[in-house]
């Protein structure tokens, strides 16, 4: 889904703006601690309900302002805002002029992929952040997938408020143990299914980007492949109640990334993990696309850092390749000259103490810095 407008106020340090976006490439550019990260996390805000910098959005309100409001304006003429008042706990969401309750209905109107520093737990971190990346994949192109999740989660709660009881009911914990065998086997095929086109993809951008022969990417479903949940969670009950929560099912999926049958994270630069980490943002956007005719937004904060010359250039044509909509922030503008499609249109914004400004026509800018 292809931006056409934006509308922040509030937002942290930056002034209110209004902003045109291209299709294409829109490059932010600008000094440390300009706005040019903000933006970004407005764009997140409103395609995740959630800031990636802070986890209370209220931290994201200017000090001077009472609300943050962000409006964009899509493709199709569907408008998508939020709004975060400094007093108020909840936000306010609101998409196609209707007020709306799900956070889910945000990242199915404006699925996008952030490409920061974050984005290298996907290596280093633990798997709760690798889980998130591959349930976004399910989310967006398999059916069904909100309903099993959550009822993966609402048993899950059950069977562990039943394990810290002084007194376990056995019926109750029967029963909730069946619904969550059965959520959880349904949810497991959908993540399968899911890895089965992924993989594919994968494999073909990491080639492009940074051929890493040996490189293994596994999907873990979270419970022992040669035995029945259902056994597991009965023979398990004792252990998992001086634990007090369940220690295997769907809760504990992950993707394993070996190079060479050790940690991926051990082994590599860190611009290789980079390059890593985004060959696995771009595929999900490719089979996004490929899967449902929609296409990714992309939002990468820094894209020059940890990535040399040669490295750079191949991530921008890979990125012009996809047709998509990108916003790429950068404090060296002549870091990315050269390395664009000509085809590909570029636009060049310029924020500075807070300020945006339109440069016009990316292109020409780039190649005069050339």
């Amino acid at each position: 889904m292809v931006i056409e407008r934006l509308a922040f106020s509030g937002l942290r340090n930056l002034e209110p703006l209004e902003m045109r976006p291209q299709p294409g490439i829109n490059l932010i550019l600008g000094p440390n601690g300009s706005g040019k990260t903000s933006l970004l996390e407005g764009i997140h805000v409103l395609g995740m309900g959630r800031s990636f910098r802070t986890q209370q959005l209220r931290h994201a309100i200017a000090h001077d302002q009472p609300a943050l409001t962000l409006h964009a304006r899509l493709g199709g003429d569907l408008a998508l805002g939020v709004r975060r008042q400094r007093d108020a706990g909840e936000l306010e969401l609101r998409l196609g002029g209707e007020r709306i309750a799900r956070l889910a209905q945000l990242a199915e109107a404006l699925p996008l992929q952030l490409i920061n520093p974050d984005a290298f737990r996907l290596l280093e971190g633990g798997p709760a952040a690798r889980r998130e990346f591959l349930d976004w994949g399910v989310f967006h192109v398999k059916h069904g997938f909100m309903q099993v999740w959550k009822g993966v989660r609402r048993a899950l709660k059950h069977r562990n408020a039943l394990l810290r009881h002084d007194r376990i009911d056995l019926r109750s914990l029967d029963s909730w143990e069946h619904e969550l065998v059965r959520w959880s086997e349904q949810l497991d095929e959908l993540r399968q299914a899911y890895m089965g086109d992924f993989l594919p993809v994968f494999e073909e951008t990491l080639k492009e980007l940074l051929p890493l022969p040996g490189l293994e990417l596994r999907y873990s479903r979270g419970w022992d492949r040669r035995r029945p949940l259902a056994e597991i969670l009965q023979q398990g009950r004792d252990t998992d109640r001086q634990m007090g929560f369940t220690q295997q099912g769907p809760q504990r999926a992950d993707l394993r990334i070996r190079l060479k049958r050790r940690p991926a994270v051990e082994v590599l630069s860190r611009g290789q993990q980079k390059l890593v980490v985004s060959a696995m943002k771009l595929a999900q956007g490719r089979v996004l696309e490929a899967m449902t005719g929609r296409t990714c937004l992309y939002l990468i904060d820094d894209l020059p850092a940890e990535l040399d010359a040669g490295h750079r250039e191949m991530f921008c044509h890979w990125l012009s390749c996809l047709d998509c909509q990108a916003f790429i922030t950068s404090v060296e503008p002549q870091a990315l000259a050269g390395h664009w499609r000509p085809e590909t249109p570029v636009a060049m914004f310029h924020v500075k103490q807070g300020r945006l400004e339109f440069q016009g026509d990316g292109m020409k800018r780039l190649h005069m810095m050339e």
